[in-house]
């Protein structure tokens, strides 16, 4: 009878352990369980879109078949080399500054995640896609003070639906210089080369000393001539200031450096920090802050402002928080601009994502937005319903991403897409044909533009696909890198993720 009690009260023990760990387990569905969608695919499919986008020539390697050579020529009217880059969205003209953040994004997401998206066989693919930006960037940065910021006029070009291949509008250059600053653009530009040197750390050491001794020498530039960007207007054009960029490259010139001055930097700056409710090409504040919040956490007690203002964006967002800023569509997707809602969508995603990263490695049980108390694993799970809203899980029960599921934009605003391949019709499509022959025809784009994200559906989650609606249905580089950044989080081995609840020691059974 006395070995009997001694099992029965282990057995009871146990019971209540058990019960208490799934418990937490419960708490964590959604990311522990499995989930209706294959992130690892939409994560090489996100990064394919890059391929379509890129200018210049083409590598061998290209997989991107529908694309060729173009813009061979770009920057030859004041003897540099332009040529690479990206295209912006579904034009044909080369953006900077939201270039250089796409390449801050998908750095950062490298940075953050790189075992998951190891995991699904894309971190070379990645770091590819990273340097055919950062080598743009470089080639771009001709002095200490001179960075050329654009390729192609945007007004010329948008009177034009021409594929890149056949691309006869102006390239006009534009640059900023110690007499003509733009600090946005200068600083944004450092922001990407830092985070792309800690990418490329492991792998190639040479270009990641390059990259960050450019960074540094951009942001300088970017410090000591400060003048609000506003050369890419009307198309990209500065509201929140270049106080954003400067904290934003200068917490990314500390990571990636370990220099203290960086630090002192944004110390001696943190009144310029503001609790915002939007991370995007323009908005960066929250950017910079959840990077400091992570400082913070590792001990930095000094950076508070940041780790407060980093969590006032958490609660803006968060639905049912008692100081929520941004409602959601009936379908549950964060709605903060009808014009390419996506980005905004997304780039908040990956800052949760990151975000509860940070408090879980810290051991902080969440965050309070008033009356109301978000656990990590809420944030999480809310993030994780944005992606998978965006891959299917919606009222149009479509993807968003282009080539993702049975159901997609078929109609892409997207000059290359949307007119047959260069080597499938290799005589010139020129500017007015483009917009009678295929801007205006109601048939799917011939060219399947794998990956894309358009800017996505309407505050009611209704999504009409026509070509001409471009604030619905045009991609943009800095859509996908923030989708790169939030469906990566999701990447993580079951095992992984799952080591995020408090293990439980079995209790010993003692000899009697």
């Amino acid at each position: 009878m006395k070995h009997c009690g001694v099992v029965l009260r282990v057995l009871v023990l146990l019971g209540c352990v058990l019960s208490i760990h799934n418990g937490l387990a419960m708490e964590e569905e959604g990311l522990c369980s499995s989930s209706a969608y294959d992130y690892g695919d939409a994560l090489g499919k996100a990064i394919l879109f890059f391929q379509g986008q890129r200018s210049g020539k083409l590598p061998s390697r290209q997989r991107v078949k529908w694309r060729g050579d173009s813009a061979l020529s770009d920057g030859h009217t004041e003897k540099v080399n332009l040529t690479g880059g990206y295209y912006d969205a579904g034009d044909n003209v080369k953006f900077g500054w939201p270039m250089a953040f796409s390449v801050s994004l998908l750095s950062w997401a490298t940075i953050e995640y790189r075992k998951g998206i190891s995991s699904a066989h894309q971190l070379h693919r990645l770091r590819t896609a990273i340097r055919w930006g950062t080598d743009f960037i470089l080639r771009a940065h001709t002095s200490p003070t001179t960075l050329y910021t654009q390729v192609g006029d945007g007004n010329s070009d948008h009177q034009c639906w021409e594929r890149p291949e056949d691309m006869d509008t102006p390239r006009t250059l534009y640059k900023i210089t110690s007499e003509s600053p733009g600090t946005e653009a200068a600083a944004e530009a450092a922001a990407a080369l830092s985070a792309a040197s800690i990418v490329f750390k492991r792998v190639n050491f040479n270009y990641s000393t390059r990259l960050l001794n450019q960074s540094q020498s951009l942001f300088e530039f970017a410090d000591k001539y400060r003048k609000s960007y506003s050369d890419s207007c009307p198309f990209y054009c500065s509201y929140s200031g270049y106080q954003d960029e400067l904290l934003w490259a200068a917490a990314w010139l500390h990571r990636a450096s370990g220099e203290k001055k960086y630090l002192s930097y944004v110390l001696s700056n943190q009144g310029w920090s503001q609790a915002v409710s939007e991370f995007s090409w323009d908005n960066k504040f929250v950017g910079a802050q959840t990077l400091l919040a992570r400082e913070f956490y590792g001990g930095k007690k000094n950076l508070t402002k940041f780790k407060s203002d980093a969590e006032s964006f958490i609660c803006a967002v968060m639905p049912r928080s008692s100081s929520v800023q941004i409602r959601t569509t009936p379908g549950g997707l964060l709605y903060i601009r009808d014009s390419s809602n996506l980005q905004y969508v997304l780039s908040s995603s990956m800052v949760l994502f990151i975000y509860t990263k940070t408090l879980i490695s810290s051991h902080v049980n969440g965050v309070q937005c008033g009356s109301v108390h978000f656990s990590a694993s809420q944030i999480k799970k809310f993030a994780k319903s944005q992606v998978d809203y965006i891959l299917g899980n919606n009222p149009m029960n479509m993807s968003y991403m282009v080539d993702f599921g049975s159901k997609y934009p078929k109609q892409l605003h997207h000059r290359g897409s949307s007119i047959p391949s260069i080597k499938v019709h290799p005589a010139k499509v020129g500017c007015n044909e483009g917009f009678s022959n295929y801007y205006s025809s109601s048939e799917p784009n011939p060219n399947t533009h794998v990956g894309a994200i358009v800017g996505g559906p309407d505050s009611n989650d209704h999504f009409n696909d026509v070509r001409s609606d471009y604030s619905h249905a045009e991609p943009a580089t800095y859509i996908n890198a923030a989708f790169v950044g939030s469906v990566a989080a999701l990447l993580a081995k079951i095992k992984e993720e799952c080591l995020q609840l408090p293990q439980v020691n079995k209790p010993a059974i003692m000899a009697s």
